[in-house]
């Protein structure tokens, strides 16, 4: 190991120094070259929950790398505007406007059904729509909120999609997580967070099941040319962490992330789409364990039920392959 793997391990386990601006900043001394300019020129990317924040730098900088932009949110008024932020910081850009409730499942799958009849392929899907409800709440569907927007819309879509990803020749997709996963370890008896709620919690334990999630992609999909991932932004200074973490906000701020570092993962994934191994886990342009040493591995037997829920819950295929110790 060299004098940057150490320090490079060092900034991940020290968590304030790794996920801050500080990790990107020494990062970028040793990290893999940006994308050439125009990597993605007219090829299609789709980045959901992109009307602020992390997922509209996301656009931005996809827009500038030449990609046709599908911009996705839930509020129309939300993506008419966010599409015109992109415009008027690329010129030239092309973003296609597209509105879907990732939470809602019927909904995606009518969405979806459209854009399978009104584009050829599809290079990159970033599924980067989230939210942290103080209250419990459920989706149409009767699903709780965090499930399914982070869990069952991400999965349903990547499912329906899938036709316009293989004609891609070379695709990748992308679960937007969160470092608080490794606060939660993964629960396949209780999915729905049926007991006492806190938003905060559930969050971490739905963007543990991303990951877990994201890896049973990748193996089911490795014989093909598409590829899944899933990444962590470290802590940026999002509309979303004023308004659900406002102490952690006013205290961290000079040590926050901009929106665009926070998407650079992100958006270096599908442009490049480097070569990954289980369990497809990323951030700062490497891959990162999903558990610290003192932490217990994956139990298979947990993953397993855990897909066949998700499976059973949006009526999707049960084809997964067998994860092992």
């Amino acid at each position: 190991m060299n004098v940057t793997d150490v320090l490079d391990t060092a900034l991940d386990r020290s968590i304030v120094l790794g996920y801050t601006n500080v990790g990107s900043r020494l990062r970028r001394l040793w990290w893999p070259s940006d994308p050439p300019a125009g990597a993605l020129d007219g090829k299609r990317v789709l980045v959901t929950g992109a009307t602020s924040g992390i997922g509209e730098a996301m656009a931005k900088s996809f827009a500038e790398l030449g990609a046709i932009v599908h911009l996705l949110g839930r509020n129309p008024d939300k993506v008419k505007h966010s599409t015109g932020v992109v415009r008027a910081q690329v010129p030239g850009a092309v973003v296609v406007e597209e509105t879907c409730d990732v939470s809602d499942l019927e909904a995606v799958r009518v969405w979806a059904a459209h854009l399978n009849g009104r584009i050829p392929a599809l290079h990159g899907l970033v599924h980067n729509a989230g939210l942290i409800p103080k209250e419990r709440t459920e989706s149409r569907q009767g699903h709780e909120m965090q499930l399914a927007c982070h869990v069952l819309g991400p999965h349903l879509m990547t499912d329906l999609l899938m036709p316009l990803l293989r004609n891609a020749d070379g695709a990748q997709v992308v679960f937007v997580s969160s470092g608080g996963m490794y606060t939660a370890p993964l629960d396949a008896d209780d999915l729905e967070s049926a007991g006492k709620y806190d938003g905060i919690r559930t969050y971490a334990r739905t963007k543990r099941m991303q990951v877990v999630l994201a890896n049973a992609w990748a193996e089911r999909l490795a014989a093909t040319d598409v590829h899944v991932a899933s990444m962590h932004p470290g802590w940026a200074d999002t509309p979303g962490v004023a308004a659900d973490l406002p102490t952690f906000q006013k205290v961290t701020r000079p040590l926050l992330r901009d929106t665009a570092d926070g998407a650079d993962t992100a958006v270096w994934l599908v442009a490049t789409r480097p070569d990954s191994r289980p369990p497809h886990f990323w951030h700062d342009r490497a891959q990162r364990p999903t558990t610290f040493g003192w932490q217990r591995a994956q139990d298979p037997g947990e993953v397993a039920r855990f897909l066949d829920e998700v499976s059973a819950l949006t009526d999707t295929s049960r084809n997964w392959v067998a994860l092992h110790d």
